[in-house]
């Protein structure tokens, strides 16, 4: 019996219902789980998740009975909603759909407690985190390399699996009328799956060039650190040397490369602890920001309910949050707060996510989410953009505010995370696509992921790698499955929303100096796009703010502007090619 219309209206009515109530169940438990850690909590949250998972995948597979009907504009849209927000389609399979689960957790497993036990280290074995602070701190190239290769023994059991992982779901994938899940995964984001390649090549297009000058200037001050035999001039950045254990950022090595005028003329941690500030007060600052674009105050339940310090009686997940728990004004906030410059960043921040959240929350809860997948971290970072000297002293925190001039070092200790992450936020879904459409093999996983690294990154593996390797399993996103182009697309939407902000207040200097600190019409504008939700192609929530539904990286070359014209002056008589 062929499907109707008003039969696909009350399916997309009835799914809404019942994934808001498990939503809203597996939300209080993974809240609960994440802040009283115990055993039997984790076992709560597990099922709660499972229930909405198995729920999601079986509502995904139902909406596909749909397609082709002739649906209005929302029902059509929800269904798509069903159909796309899923990354690990299932099989229409009861058993293969279960051989999925357990791979997925076995995977996810191996990674969580993956160590290095070094030769001689006395049966003393490093975990990621222990690993990753020796790649954080250490400057000698030999332990490093050590370290670099410890955590890359991890993956390769993976590699058997990860295979048959993308066998099925490829065929959950084809179940539900796409070719493939990376085909799937970019339907999500409102445009052709092949257009949306295309455009994302087009934004790299536009902040390759400022890459390329601040890879060729860090090759430089890591070949001078360690010598141009471990870094030659002319050949890719060993990877382990770059302060992180995917090379993805590089703020940790600033030290290495940092301008000689890099001085900003104050510290904010040493302003925030002079000031008397404590976790509380610093989250009242992120809510003064936001009240004076125009928002209303958060709600009492969020001072009730969020937790802002680490707890002394018990273990908690201090990874910073933002949550909403209803849908809608039951919105909180998670982290172990410290007192200083980073954390005062991040409140700025997760309140991104809450504003976005409490935005939306008249929406349809099909349309609970960011207008796409970078939306929401591009409204976080472009909030925590506007820390700059100004914002400061008019709080009372900086009493007079520095010369531009004084900013390189902080341009450059921004770009380093900033800039320096855009290659690898492109590449790691880039490598899935090829995998998933076939075009890597099990025996060409490896050869593949180096190549991509090179091309977009100008990174090579400092040890000789081989098909029996599975280095992509060492990033946590691909044996858990998370999609990451999200996060490429909010480090281009970021500077776009902040100098979209700074044009409408008028603001006519430097664009890293602006602050919309005051300004309600900015606030206006931007609580228009936020309203929004997912209810509307990203394009025009996109135009709703910024006046133009293309996606553009030029603001973040503007935006680093006095920093490009200083590595042009530095690269002079560099081979810069990557």
């Amino acid at each position: 019996m062929n499907a109707t219309v008003a039969e696909a209206v009350a399916f997309a009515d009835s799914a809404e219902t019942l994934l808001y109530d498990l939503g809203v169940k597996a939300g209080r438990a993974a809240w609960v789980q994440a802040n009283f850690i115990t055993h039997d909590t984790e076992i709560l949250a597990a099922e709660a998740n499972e229930a909405y998972v198995a729920a999601a995948v079986g509502l995904a597979t139902e909406a596909a009975r749909f397609n082709g009907l002739d649906l209005d504009y929302d029902t059509a849209r929800k269904l798509n909603a069903l159909r796309t927000s899923l990354t690990m389609p299932a099989p229409n399979d009861a058993a293969k759909t279960a051989e999925l689960s357990q791979i997925s957790a076995r995977m996810e497993s191996t990674y969580g407690r993956g160590e290095y036990c070094p030769d001689g280290a006395d049966g003393e074995c490093l975990s990621l985190p222990d690993m990753s602070q020796i790649m954080a701190q250490s400057r000698d190239a030999d332990e490093l390399l050590d370290v670099w290769t410890g955590w890359r023994t991890v993956s390769p059991a993976m590699r058997t699996d990860y295979q048959r992982f993308v066998d099925l779901m490829n065929e959950g994938a084809r179940d539900l009328g796409f070719t493939d899940v990376g085909a799937m995964w970019r339907s999500n984001y409102d445009m052709d799956p092949d257009d949306f390649a295309a455009e994302l090549d087009r934004l790299w297009g536009q902040v390759q060039p400022l890459y390329e000058g601040l890879h060729c200037y860090v090759r430089a001050g890591l070949a001078e650190e360690y010598g141009e035999d471990t870094v030659p001039l002319d050949e890719p950045l060993p990877a382990h040397l770059l302060g992180n254990m995917w090379a993805q950022q590089w703020g940790n090595i600033y030290d290495l490369v940092a301008p000689p005028t890099a001085d900003p003329g104050y510290d904010l941690t040493e302003l925030l602890v002079d000031a008397g500030y404590d976790a509380r007060r610093m989250v009242e600052t992120g809510e003064s920001f936001f009240s004076s674009l125009g928002f209303d105050p958060l709600p009492e339940t969020f001072w009730e309910r969020s937790l802002f310090t680490k707890p002394a009686d018990r273990e908690v997940v201090c990874h910073a949050s933002a949550w909403s728990m209803d849908g809608a004004d039951d919105i909180r906030i998670k982290m172990c707060t410290s007192v200083n410059a980073d954390d005062f960043e991040t409140v700025h921040h997760e309140l991104g996510h809450n504003y976005y959240q409490r935005a939306y929350k008249d929406q349809s809860p099909l349309y609970w989410d960011g207008a796409n997948g970078g939306f929401h971290e591009a409204i976080g970072d472009m909030i925590a953009l506007s820390i700059t000297p100004d914002y400061l002293q008019q709080i009372g925190l900086l009493d007079d505010v520095p010369d531009a001039s004084s900013d390189l070092g902080l341009l450059m200790k921004r770009a380093l995370d900033k800039v320096a992450f855009l290659p690898f936020g492109l590449l790691v879904d880039r490598w899935r696509w090829q995998v998933f459409d076939g075009t890597l093999t099990p025996e060409t996983y490896n050869e593949g992921w180096w190549n991509l690294r090179r091309e977009y990154q100008g990174v090579r593996p400092p040890t000789a790698r081989t098909a029996d390797h599975f280095d992509p399993g060492g990033k946590y996103h691909i044996p858990n499955n998370v999609s990451y182009t999200r996060y490429f697309i909010a480090g281009i939407l970021q500077f776009q929303f902040h100098k979209a902000a700074c044009d409408l207040a008028g603001w006519d200097g430097p664009l890293h100096r602006c602050s919309i600190y005051g300004n309600e019409e900015v606030g206006e504008r931007f609580n228009a796009m936020l309203e929004m939700g997912a209810s509307q192609p990203w394009p025009e929530a996109l135009e709703a703010f910024t006046g133009t539904s293309e996606m553009n990286g030029s603001a973040v070359v503007e935006y680093f502007a006095p920093l490009v014209e200083w590595l042009e002056e530095q690269n002079q008589g560099r081979n810069c090619g990557m």
